[in-house]
């Protein structure tokens, strides 16, 4: 169970391969945190106004946040935020321009969290 939520810039909208993207996301969390590839969920989300610096014209903006249940060790949870980082440009296009990236993987409470297949 990772559950990623990929936060990317409207500008962004014509050249990111999301699809390809949220499959390579979906493998690298498989590989890394030895999650279950039925139970990766990947969304996106386009932001319609992001300021990143001083010149909000300067950088497209994509955050990826990856959640993820306790046991993870520090080494595991980095090695997927690097590998992600590395992963990206692939799939921005070259039209994209300068792209500030940014990833964070944090642990949810087991406990609290729900899923479930409605209508199936």
């Amino acid at each position: 169970m990772p559950l990623i939520t990929v936060d990317y810039t409207d500008r962004l909208a014509g050249s990111f391969d999301r699809r390809g993207f949220g499959l390579a996301l979906n493998r690298l969390a498989v590989k890394l945190l030895d999650a279950k590839p039925e139970k990766c969920k990947t969304r996106f989300r386009r932001t319609e106004e992001n300021v990143v610096g001083a010149d909000a014209e300067t950088f497209a903006l994509v955050a990826v946040r990856v959640e993820i249940f306790p046991g993870r060790s520090a080494e595991a949870k980095a090695a997927l935020s690097e590998a992600v980082l590395a992963a990206l440009p692939e799939y921005l296009g070259a039209e994209a321009g300068p792209v500030q990236v940014a990833v964070q993987v944090e642990e949810l409470d087991h406990l609290a969290y729900r899923s479930a297949v409605l209508g199936g």
